[in-house]
This record gives structure tokens, C-alpha cells and sequence, in this order.
């Protein structure tokens, strides 16, 4: 069950970023191979390569395992204002959704 998570959270994520696995075995420095079998659940990352895969897609590791429900934008070094208006347009698109 857990490896089924990582999995699909790493698809799910690289299809977020609008990535095909080229583009993201390019920039992890892996093949596409490893790409695909890690998304098939044939392989898993290494610890290095998870935290890696977290750190590229701003998640926590324990978001890839599935421990943790929410994901999380990194706004390290944004200034206070920028980062208000940032969650107000989280805030907003939550709105937009839960009226569709």
C-alpha cells in the first residue's frame, strides 16, 4: 500500500509540474527507465533519490509516502506581503472549487 502511494504521488506530481518523465529524469539526473518504474511501482527511489523528489516538487517526504495529506509551496525568503498574497489566492481557488 505504501509503495503504491509513492508511486502515484510521483506521477501525480510530475503531471502537475506538466513534465513528461524525460523531462524529470533529466532534471533528477536518472533515466526515463527509472522514472516509469518508479511511477509502476517496480522500483523504489532511494532515500537520497525521495528526498531529492520532495525537495523538486516542494512536498515533505512523508507527503510522498502518504503520511501526510496536504502539500505544502515553499516560500522560503518571500517577503511577508507576498506570501499573504500567495495564500489569498489559495483561498480563493478553494472557494471556486467548493462552488463546482
Amino acid at each position: 500500500m505504501l509503495n503504491y502511494k509513492l508511486a502515484e504521488q510521483i506521477r501525480k506530481l510530475r503531471k502537475a509540474k506538466r513534465m513528461n518523465q524525460v523531462e524529470l529524469g533529466k532534471r533528477l539526473g536518472v533515466t526515463k527507465a527509472c522514472i516509469c518504474n518508479w511511477e509502476n511501482d517496480n522500483v523504489q527511489p532511494s532515500v537520497e533519490m525521495l528526498v531529492r523528489l520532495a525537495s523538486f516538487f516542494s512536498v515533505s517526504t512523508d507527503y510522498m509516502l502518504g503520511f501526510e495529506p496536504g502539500e505544502y509551496i515553499d516560500v522560503t525568503g518571500l517577503p511577508d506581503d507576498v506570501v499573504a498574497h500567495v495564500r489569498q489566492i489559495v483561498e480563493d481557488l478553494r472557494a471556486v472549487e467548493s462552488k463546482s
